[in-house]
């Protein structure tokens, strides 16, 4: 019965439902869902507690960071999250989405183009 009653609690939240439509495009760390759901982070994170105690999703730790994503172990509690994520509104998801995106771009490195040329010409003219 506890099982089913954390299921269900896990369930009837909106922003966990919001952080179930953005694990659907894959894994992502608590920073990216911070930034996509413009929430602080001990917020996200009590949120990804109660999702992942629910069997939802699973993490896995690289270095410092905690990547959650989906867990699809179970297709029981798989295919009831796919029913009740569908009936989500797409608006608050496509703003999740965009804001995600965004983020995401710059969190990528910046690659610097440096000529090397140059500076071989200016030491060898000296």
């Amino acid at each position: 019965m506890n099982e089913l009653v954390s299921i269900f609690k896990a369930l009837s939240d909106e922003t966990r439902l919001r952080i179930v439509k953005l694990l659907e495009q894959g894994e992502l760390c608590v920073c990216d869902l911070v930034a996509a759901l413009g929430m602080v982070q001990p917020k996200v994170s009590f949120h990804l507690s109660v999702l992942k105690e629910a069997g939802f999703i699973t993490d896995r730790k690289q270095g410092r960071w905690i990547h959650y994503r989906l867990d699809d172990s179970d297709m029981m509690r798989r295919m009831l999250l796919l029913s009740v994520c569908e009936r989500i509104s797409d608006g608050a998801a496509a703003e999740d989405r965009k804001r995600l995106s965004r983020f995401l771009l710059k969190k990528r490195p910046q690659v610097s183009v440096v000529d090397l040329r140059a500076g071989m010409k200016e030491s060898h003219g000296r």
